[in-house]
């Protein structure tokens, strides 16, 4: 789990510092401000932990050329240089950190002309692992078969969540008994709304199957492959609530039929009941609605805002909330207020006539 994220003079941010909730954040804004960003960089630095699962004698220098390979891939800079990830106009060094929930701490650094990033600060790293699941925006199941080959041998025009979300697809599933039981639930509510399960033979080979036939994975709506995606990180123990790292979701939304929307936002809650981080972006009204309409204090349930936004002087800048109805500036309800009072104006005019 990750406490808290620091940024300075990265990408978009000039400085920056967000405190995350351990159940459900949700990070707003409008375009530019650094939503993905946000949720790549602190991916990245949860990096260090499927390396020291595999090889736990892992050095300061291959750390280092590991965090720096994965923050190139993540972030695909022009020329393939760490530089060009250094905030425009800023003088002084770039810098990541991370805490984590053990007190595990995690800090890098880069110049301009660096090469590599460079290893500041390391409390208790080499102790965090917790695995994290980033699923990017794009669904996978349509074109995962190949794609890990592609993507080892050629220049594809893909970040690397691409390729880490289709090695945890394509895992074998876990053993029934040990698979935790608000994943069974979310697998079953999902095949249900679906009216069928998408199966992984490996080697990117995905079908869907129903009760009589079975289909290409391509021929299923998108909005069903992305429901598949969750249901088989489920299946395989990749998120397992109270178990895995913290699950980012880059708008989740995309091309998901508002249909399936209630149900994803009751999956998230159970998951971060049992002890499931969740940090998203999203543009979505239905979506926030969802979680303010959903959520039960009763269980506990703590969904945490960020809103980013740039400030007078363009910096971008957060804010944190804790209610829905508190964010501010809030661009998802101002637009959607905007479209109402369009369709009041339009129907009262038609009215006077």
């Amino acid at each position: 789990m990750i406490e808290h994220l620091d940024l300075k003079n990265f990408a978009a941010f000039n400085s920056l510092r967000i405190d995350f909730s351990p159940k459900i954040n949700v990070i707003i804004g409008e375009n530019s401000t650094g939503k993905t960003h946000l949720l790549k960089a602190a991916y990245g630095l949860c990096a260090g932990a499927p390396l020291y699962n595999k090889k736990p004698d892992t050095s300061d220098d291959e750390l280092e050329a590991a965090l720096t390979t994965k923050l190139l891939r993540l972030f695909m800079p022009l020329d393939d240089k760490l530089g060009k990830m250094h905030h425009q106009g800023a003088s002084e060094q770039a810098s990541l950190s991370a805490r984590f929930s053990q007190h595990q701490k995690i800090a890098v650094t880069f110049f301009k002309n660096s090469k590599a990033l460079a290893v500041q600060n390391r409390v208790n790293y080499r102790q965090y692992k917790d695995e994290a699941v980033f699923i990017p925006t794009k669904e996978v199941l349509s074109f995962m078969k190949g794609f890990n080959s592609l993507y080892e041998k050629y220049e594809l025009s893909f970040d690397q969540t691409y390729q880490d979300i289709c090695f945890l697809l394509d895992l074998p599933a876990v053993r029934k008994e040990t698979l935790h039981e608000k994943s069974d639930w979310a697998m079953k509510e999902i095949k249900g709304i679906c009216g069928g399960s998408f199966v992984f033979y490996g080697g990117g080979k995905v079908t869907f199957k129903t009760e009589n036939a079975e289909y290409s994975a391509n021929s299923m709506a998108e909005g069903f492959r992305k429901a598949g995606m969750l249901s088989r990180l489920l299946e395989t123990g990749a998120i397992k609530p109270g178990v895995s790292g913290p699950l980012f979701w880059d708008e989740p939304e995309t091309n998901l039929n508002p249909k399936l929307m209630k149900l994803l936002v009751q999956i998230m809650l159970e998951l971060s009941r049992n002890g499931q981080q969740i940090i998203m972006a999203t543009h979505d009204y239905t979506l926030l609605k969802w979680l303010d309409l959903l959520m039960d204090k009763g269980k506990d349930d703590h969904v945490r805002f960020h809103t980013l936004y740039r400030d007078e002087n363009d910096v971008v800048t957060v804010d944190t909330v804790e209610d829905y109805r508190s964010i501010t500036p809030n661009a998802i309800a101002d637009t959607f207020n905007d479209l109402t009072k369009q369709q009041v104006n339009k129907t009262m005019g038609g009215l006077g006539k």
